[in-house]
C-alpha cells in the first residue's frame, strides 16, 4: 500500500503528484518503451524533466489556460508526457482513439476546439491536416515520429523534440509564468476530457477534475494494495478513460512503473518480457488469447493434449479455491502443484501472466467460462464495474470474493443504489464534472444531489451484497410472452467458444430469440485447415456447411446453460445465421472500444433480421463496407438461416 504522508493532502494536482515522485523515488524507474527492440526506461527525475521541457515549450508557442490539447498516438511515453504537460500549463489534454479515420477525429476536435494538437506519427497528422480546413481554431500541430514529415509546412507545426528543446531554452524567460501556472492548480480544475464511446449518437466529451482522478486513483490504489514497484503494460487506447487512470492516475498515486510495447503486433511478446504485476484487459483480450491457447492445444501431439485436458480439468475444479484460499484436499493441492510445474506455470509464462498480483477485467461483461479460465491458473483475475464518468471505478471484487456472476461490492468512497426500475445509480468522489457543452445530457444523467443514471440494469444479492449486472437497462426487455429478454448474457455465453469472435443476439417484443454470428477467422480458419477444408476469404469460410455445422453445435450447447437459469430461459437461440462480414468499427457497427451498436446494427441488417423471423432458409444481400483507404465498396452474399434446438423448460423441470 503507498505510504501515507502528511503532504497528501497538498496533492491535488497531477503535476503536484509528478513533483512528489520526483523527490521521493526520482532514481526508480517510471515509464519504459520498447523501440527498435530495446527497452528504454525514465525514471520519476528525468520525467519530471521531460514534461517540464514540453510544458515551457508549449508555453512559447502560445499555449493559454483553458485551452484544449488533443493527443493522438499509440501508448508512448512522450504522448503521456504531453498531457502532464498541457495540465501544467493549466490546459485540458483531450486524447483520442489512434484508430479513428479523420471524420470521427473531425467531430472531436471540433466539438472540443482543440488549439494544440500533438500526433504521435505521420499517419496521424495527415488525419488532422485532412481535416484542418474545417478547424479554425487547430493553432499548433506537434508530432513525435520525425520520420516522413520532411517535407511537411512546419510554419504550424514542430517535432515534439523542438519543442521540448525550445521550451528548455527558455526557462529563464517563461519558467517563472509556468511555476504560477501550475501553483494555481486546485482539486476542481479540469484534469482531463475523455470522450464516451458512442454507442448510441454523438460522443459526449466527458470533463473529469483533478479530484475525480486522484481521488479515485488514491482509494482503488488502497482497495488493492497498490505499490511503488509494481509494474504496468499500457497497451490500452489512451481516449479510454481506463487507460488515463492506470498509466496517469495511479501511477502518478503510487508510483509504479508503465511500460510502452513497441507495437500492437509485438504486444503479446513484450507483455512477456515486462511480466506485470497489475494487468487490465477487457473481455475482447482474454478471449482472444484463451483462442490462441485452444488453437495451439488442438495443434499439440497426443501426449501434450492429454496432459492439458488432465489437469485442466483439475484446475477448474479446485483452482480457484485454492487462489482463494479455501480448504482443498492435501492429495488435491499436491496433484495442482504438479499441474503448475508442468501445465499452469509454462502457460502463464507463455501469455506473460506469471507475476501478476492483481488482475482486471470490465468494460462489458466476460464469459463466466473464460473468466474461471484464468482464475484456475492461479491468476488473481477479477471484475470492475466502471464507468467514464465514474472515473473507471463504481464496484470491485475484493480479494477472496471473487465470482464470475456479480461484479463486486462498491469501491471505496463509492455509493450504488437500485430504482425501481431495476437501474443502477452511483455518486463518488469520481463522478464526472459535465459532459462539455452538453448541458441538457449532463442534467438528464446527474442529478442535483451527485447522483449518476449509469444506464445499466442490476440488483446487489441479499446474502453477499455484491452487485450483479444484468444488461444494459435500455436493452433489456421483454419478449412477447413477458419473459425477461437480456441479450448480452446470451452473447457472452457464445463468445466463449473460439470459434465465434462476436454475436448479436435479438428478441425483445418478439416470440422467439434470434442471433448473427461473426466467426473467429483465425480459430476456425485452423480448424479448417485441420480438417482440409479449402477457403479464399472470409466470407466463403462462413458461408461453409461444415462451419454451419459446428456453429449450431456451440448455438445448442448455449441454449441449453440458459434453460438451466429460470430467469433468463426464454432467450434461449431459435435461428441464426452467420455474418458475411466481421462487424467493424469503420463501418459504425461497433465502437472504438468494440462495444456493438445494437440499434445501427439493427438498422443496417433489417432485412436479415426480417428474414429470421420470416422462417426464410436463405435470403441474398448486399452491405456497404469501408476499407482502410476510406474508399466505401460492397459485399454481396446469400446468407444461410438455420434453426437450432432448444430445450423446453417445463420438459427439462419435470425430467430433473
Amino acid at each position: 500500500m503507498v505510504e501515507k504522508t502528511a503532504t497528501d493532502a497538498a496533492l491535488q494536482s497531477i503535476p503536484a503528484l509528478l513533483a512528489r515522485n520526483a523527490a521521493k523515488w526520482g532514481a526508480m524507474p517510471a515509464y519504459r518503451e520498447k523501440e527498435f527492440g530495446i527497452w528504454q526506461s525514465w525514471t520519476w527525475s528525468e520525467t519530471a524533466d521531460e514534461v517540464r521541457a514540453i510544458a515551457l515549450g508549449f508555453l512559447t508557442l502560445g499555449l493559454e489556460r483553458g485551452d484544449h490539447v488533443a493527443i493522438i498516438g499509440r501508448n508512448r511515453p512522450a504522448l503521456y508526457w504531453s498531457m502532464m504537460a498541457a495540465q501544467m500549463c493549466g490546459a485540458v489534454p483531450v486524447p483520442l482513439y489512434q484508430d479513428a479515420v479523420a471524420e470521427e477525429m473531425a467531430y472531436v476536435l471540433d466539438h472540443c476546439g482543440a488549439r494544440f494538437v500533438v500526433c504521435g506519427d505521420q499517419e496521424q497528422v495527415d488525419k488532422v491536416l485532412e481535416v484542418q480546413d474545417r478547424l479554425p481554431n487547430i493553432h499548433q500541430i506537434a508530432y513525435l515520429d520525425r520520420r516522413g514529415m520532411r517535407k511537411y509546412d512546419h510554419s504550424q507545426m514542430n517535432a515534439l523534440a523542438d519543442v521540448a528543446a525550445e521550451g528548455r531554452a527558455a526557462h529563464q524567460r517563461v519558467g517563472a509564468e509556468l511555476d504560477k501556472r501550475i501553483a494555481e492548480l486546485t482539486f476542481d480544475h479540469p484534469c482531463v476530457m475523455l470522450y464516451t464511446s458512442g454507442t448510441t449518437g454523438k460522443p459526449k466529451g466527458v470533463v473529469l477534475s483533478n479530484r475525480n482522478i486522484i481521488m479515485t486513483s488514491k482509494n482503488s490504489a488502497e482497495f488493492d494494495h497498490l505499490r511503488q514497484t509494481d509494474e504496468v503494460l499500457a497497451y490500452l487506447p489512451m481516449a479510454w478513460v481506463g487507460d488515463f487512470i492506470f498509466s496517469i492516475g495511479q501511477a502518478l498515486w503510487t508510483g509504479f512503473t508503465v511500460n510502452c510495447p513497441e507495437n500492437a503486433s509485438t504486444m503479446m511478446n513484450d507483455l512477456r518480457e515486462i511480466g506485470p504485476t497489475y494487468f487490465f484487459a477487457p473481455p475482447r483480450v482474454f478471449e482472444g488469447q484463451l483462442t490462441n491457447v485452444m488453437i495451439r492445444m488442438e495443434d499439440a501431439g497426443k501426449l501434450k493434449k492429454r496432459m492439458f485436458d488432465h489437469y485442466m480439468a483439475l484446475a477448474r475444479r479446485v483452482g480457484p479455491a485454492i487462489l482463494d484460499g479455501k480448504p482443498v484436499s492435501a492429495m488435491d493441492r499436491l496433484r495442482y502443484r504438479l499441474g503448475d510445474i508442468f501445465v499452469y506455470g509454462p502457460l502463464k509464462n507463455t501469455l506473460g501472466y506469471s507475476r501478476i498480483r492483481v488482475g482486471y477485467t470490465a468494460g462489458e461483461a466476460i464469459g463466466p467460462e473464460i473468466f474461471d479460465f484464468y482464475r484456475s491458473l492461479g491468476i488473481n483475475l477479477k471484475q470492475l464495474y466502471g464507468q467514464t464518468e465514474a472515473s473507471v471505478f463504481i464496484t470491485q471484487q475484493p480479494d477472496g470474493q471473487v465470482r464470475s456472476d456479480t461484479v463486486g461490492v462498491p469501491s471505496p468512497g463509492v455509493e450504488v443504489r437500485i430504482a425501481d426500475n431495476g437501474e443502477v445509480f452511483y455518486r463518488s468522489p469520481g463522478t464526472f464534472v459535465e459532459y462539455y457543452k452538453n448541458a441538457e445530457s449532463t442534467a438528464s444523467t446527474k442529478d442535483a444531489e451527485g447522483w449518476v443514471a449509469t444506464g445499466d440494469a442490476g440488483f446487489f444479492e441479499e446474502d453477499t451484497g455484491h452487485l450483479r449486472i444484468i444488461d444494459r437497462a435500455k436493452d433489456v426487455g421483454k419478449m412477447a410472452d413477458g419473459r425477461l429478454f437480456a441479450p448480452k448474457y446470451v452473447e457472452n455465453k457464445l463468445k466463449f467458444y473460439p470459434n465465434i469472435l462476436e454475436a448479436v443476439v435479438f428478441g425483445a417484443g418478439r416470440e422467439m430469440c434470434t442471433a448473427f454470428i461473426n466467426i473467429d477467422l483465425t480459430a476456425v480458419g485452423n480448424w479448417a485447415e485441420r480438417n482440409n477444408i479449402a477457403y479464399s476469404s472470409y466470407q466463403e469460410l462462413a458461408a461453409h456447411p461444415k462451419v454451419y455445422e459446428m456453429i449450431q453445435g456451440h448455438v445448442e450447447e448455449v441454449n441449453r446453460s440458459v434453460a438451466a437459469d429460470p430467469m433468463l430461459s426464454g432467450c434461449q437461440i431459435h435461428r441464426f445465421l452467420i455474418l458475411h462480414k466481421e462487424l467493424d468499427a469503420d463501418d459504425g457497427e461497433l465502437t472504438r472500444t468494440r462495444k456493438v451498436r445494437r440499434n445501427i446494427i439493427a438498422e443496417k441488417f433489417a432485412d436479415l433480421i426480417d428474414a429470421l423471423y420470416a422462417g426464410k432458409d436463405q435470403i441474398y444481400t448486399e452491405t456497404e463496407v469501408t476499407y482502410e483507404d476510406g474508399r466505401k465498396g460492397s459485399i454481396k452474399a446469400t446468407l444461410t438461416l438455420r434453426d437450432a434446438a432448444v430445450v423446453d423448460g417445463q420438459k427439462r423441470m419435470a425430467a430433473e
